[in-house]
């Protein structure tokens, strides 16, 4: 029997490709034991036992990025997270790391290299995270879900993925779609959405120019975020919605999007061959810019500055677009190309190597 303990955590960039890759494990072989690695303030401590997981905790331990009282402590708080994974590592017989990035996946790399237990890596995201970094040099292999992301001796595998993504047949489902947002299958929609908690700049533009997406003969979604205050308008054509938990409906709905460019984001959007207009959150180090390069150079999604995105800039750039229905089926043919939805089956395969060269 193998047992496997999947690191990551934190945010649900790095939680919901971990999910994704355990489902399919237990899927495969319902007597292995997947366990996972992670830490008491990230999201993973409510999601993977909510999922039936094990979650084995370390603790937190940040990076410093100076040196000041908190650095000089950093080594023996890392040797510390190092050792509770090794304990985990020894009680559990652990045969196989997997990392997905966040602060679990240094100390288990690291712990893994020790126990000599081979360790795979994924990132997520087309700028790698530091824990990745550090790990990829000495890992039996190292998985990106984007082309061009600069990671030691990669190769790309792509995002794992929600199973009801993976699954999802658009067309089947447009009807139901439709009918559960209250549009019309029969006309076009644009999706717009910013997460969760929704994004301002996306919001406040399409408060502007919603009319004239209507009056190009579409329709739209707007999935304004829980945080949100915008008013609907409540006219026909226009659903706006606070929250989905439908996502899938919505995509089967959606013949664009208009969007920020979170790595799980752009990744389902290319798998469903869906075209796209990104607006990459200007925060952080630029990593959703780069999330989005691949589906731009490709010619599926179009990118905007987050910075000057107004309703003129609907008016401007998106709304030309909607009138322009062979140049957004050949966005979505490129679309097809630059997205796969075979993700989670790579990274397996990349885990069962690893397994193989180690046994």
């Amino acid at each position: 029997m193998t047992s496997y303990l999947l690191a990551g955590g934190g945010t649900a960039g790095h939680v919901n490709p971990l999910l994704a890759v355990a489902d399919s494990l237990r899927d495969r072989d319902p007597d292995a034991t997947v366990l996972v690695l992670g830490t008491r303030e990230g999201l993973e401590a409510r999601l993977v036992p909510e999922r039936g997981y094990e979650l084995l905790i370390v603790d937190k331990v940040p990076f410093p990025r100076r040196l000041n009282g908190q650095a000089i402590g950093f080594p023996g708080r890392l040797a510390r997270a190092v050792s509770q994974v090794r304990t985990h590592i020894r009680t559990h017989a652990v045969d196989v790391v997997v990392g997905f990035g966040g602060y679990a996946s240094a100390p288990a790399y690291m712990a893994a290299r020790r126990e000599k237990v081979p360790y795979i890596v994924h990132e997520a995201n087309a700028k790698p995270g530091l824990a990745n970094r550090l790990g990829a040099a000495g890992s039996a292999g190292n998985g990106v879900a984007f082309a061009g992301t600069p990671l030691k001796g990669s190769q790309v595998v792509g995002m794992p993925l929600r199973r009801e993504i993976v699954d999802l047949d658009r067309a089947a489902r447009r009807a139901e779609a439709a009918e559960y947002f209250g549009l019309d299958a029969a006309r076009p929609v644009l999706l717009v959405f910013g997460g969760s908690l929704g994004a301002q700049r996306l919001n406040e533009a399409l408060a502007d120019s919603w009319g004239d997406v209507l009056a190009a003969g579409w329709q739209l979604l707007h999935v304004t975020g829980e945080r949100s205050d915008l008013a609907d308008p409540e006219v026909p054509g226009y659903a706006m919605r606070r929250y989905v938990d439908r996502m899938d409906l919505a995509f089967s709905l959606a013949d664009l999007i208009v969007s920020r460019a979170g790595s799980a984001t752009v990744s389902e959007i290319s798998a469903l061959g869906i075209p796209a207009v990104y607006v990459p959150y200007a925060v952080g180090n630029g990593e959703q810019r780069l999330n989005a390069a691949s589906a731009v150079g490709a010619g599926a999604a179009i990118l905007l500055d987050d910075g000057s995105f107004t309703g003129d800039t609907v008016r401007a750039e998106v709304v030309p677009l909607l009138g322009d229905r062979e140049r957004i089926a050949t966005m979505a043919a490129a679309a097809g190309h630059v997205g796969t939805r075979t993700g989670t089956e790579n990274v397996i395969a990349m885990i069962d190597r690893a397994l193989a060269a180690g046994r």
